[in-house]
């Protein structure tokens, strides 16, 4: 072992409790939140509430919207009040939101309602936990805490891949629906006694070595102690915020990719059942594995920059190195419908298919634990919560027209929704390439903001 290795172990490893802290948050975030894919098929049956695939769409279009206008607002509140009440106060919205959802009824226009309500709670998840790591994390390690925080998102939906269907079979279609709302939502409240008795703001935090502290705030070019006791309170102007081409970088980013995962969460389920007769319960665990491998391209996307930069390479061009490398990954989604070619690949093809969105799922999770890390790259820790909503509003917008298109297309073409998918995988194989350059065209080299 490396001297340079030892120095890191003797400093102290809370931070990683942090870290776990916000996996887990994240986790029942994408829980709750991925309930909706799985009982879509009763919603939509003549047996459940009839509705159309158009139908199904507006309901997750006006959660992913309310989601994303509420994340420049859940952003800045985190700025004002701080991550750990933000985060508590997120959880609690969305928890007991999505568990009123169980009592929803047949009616649409009900649902929309809690569902858009739901999403103003999910809003503060990711804004607050960016802002954590900025706290307790120097910038090489960032990207790998964001990684393995980041993966909760695909064990969440894990999660739910084979509970949602269980409930469905336990307690029978018309009970079970709601007993997965009821649950999902409910288990969310555990976490809140360990977030208030296991965090604090560094400063404050008294399980924090000294030796730790300072390593986390090594690559800090201010005063951090100030900051820390003053950042939180802060105004920073969001009219300021948007005159940054930094800004207008991180929200591109997230326009332009952010809806192809919103695809994968709400619509994976159906495309398994209409491209290959799959039954709603027998789509579990080819949607658990897609969830799974994209857990290894989180945690592995996010540890690309840090070896970049421990072999010296500077911060940005490290970020945006690996970025690319990850941009172009995607590019095999393009494949998905090929190789899902029943006449061509007969038993073989689900399985194929669903390898393809596994590389595809693995490659986004490694590039939005990239993606978000360009804010503290860039900017203070007292704007990166109110940056990070404004990219998550960004990043809400552009999934509204995804889940649209999607359900329009799969309307259009009712009749051969091979073609709708088609269209729809490649969509999501193109989009990291547009977003990364036009990322590096607004921001072609470091440029950090200094005078907020």
């Amino acid at each position: 072992m490396s001297t340079k290795q030892q120095v890191v172990e003797n400093i102290g490893k809370y931070r990683w409790t942090i870290a776990t802290l916000l996996l887990f948050s994240t986790t029942f975030n994408y829980m709750d939140r991925q309930v909706i894919s799985y009982v879509k098929p009763y919603f939509c049956s003549p047996e459940g509430f009839g509705w159309t695939n158009t139908d199904f769409s507006i309901l997750t279009s006006f959660f992913t919207g309310f989601y994303a206008c509420m994340t420049i607002i859940a952003g800045w509140v985190i700025d004002k009040i701080g991550t750990k009440l933000g985060l508590a106060l997120s959880l609690i919205v969305w928890s007991l939101f999505g568990m009123l959802n169980a009592f929803a009824g047949a009616t649409l226009w009900v649902h929309v309602a809690i569902r858009s309500l739901f999403g103003v709670g999910e809003a503060g998840n990711f804004p607050a936990s960016i802002k954590t790591v900025a706290e307790w994390f120097p910038k090489k390690e960032r990207a790998l805490a964001t990684g393995i925080f980041n993966s909760g998102s695909n064990l969440g939906a894990m999660i739910s891949a084979l509970f949602v269907p269980w409930c469905m079979v336990f307690f029978g279609d018309a009970l079970g629906w709601k007993m997965a709302f009821i649950i999902t939502g409910g288990v969310g409240f555990i976490w809140l006694i360990f977030w208030f008795w296991l965090y604090d703001a560094p400063s404050k935090q008294k399980r924090l070595s000294q030796a730790e502290y300072n390593y986390i705030h090594s690559d800090d070019a201010v005063a951090v102690k100030s900051e820390e006791a003053n950042g939180d309170t802060a105004k920073v102007s969001w009219g300021k915020l948007l005159g940054y081409r930094q800004t207008w970088s991180f929200f591109f980013g997230k326009f332009m990719t952010d809806g192809v995962w919103w695809f994968y969460l709400f619509w994976l389920p159906d495309y398994l059942i209409k491209q290959f007769g799959m039954t709603k319960h027998e789509v579990m665990w080819p949607t658990f594995i897609v969830y799974g491998i994209a857990i290894i391209g989180s945690v592995f996307g996010g540890s690309i920059p840090m070896m970049l930069m421990n072999r010296g390479m500077q911060v940005y061009k490290a970020r945006m190195t690996a970025m690319l490398s990850i941009a172009v990954v995607p590019l095999i989604v393009l494949t998905t419908q090929f190789f899902g070619n029943v006449q061509v690949f007969g038993s073989w093809a689900s399985t194929l298919a669903v390898a393809v969105i596994c590389i595809g799922a693995a490659a986004h999770q490694a590039w939005s634990a990239n993606l978000f890390t360009t804010v503290s790259d860039m900017f203070p820790k007292k704007a990166v919560g109110s940056v990070t909503g404004i990219g998550a509003m960004a990043g809400g917008i552009g999934g509204v027209a995804v889940q649209i298109l999607a359900g329009r297309l799969t309307d259009i073409f009712i009749a051969t929704p091979k073609v709708a998918y088609g269209i729809m995988f490649m969509v999501c194989a193109l989009s990291y390439v547009i977003a990364w350059t036009i990322m590096k065209v607004l921001v072609p080299k470091h440029s950090p903001i200094t005078d907020l």
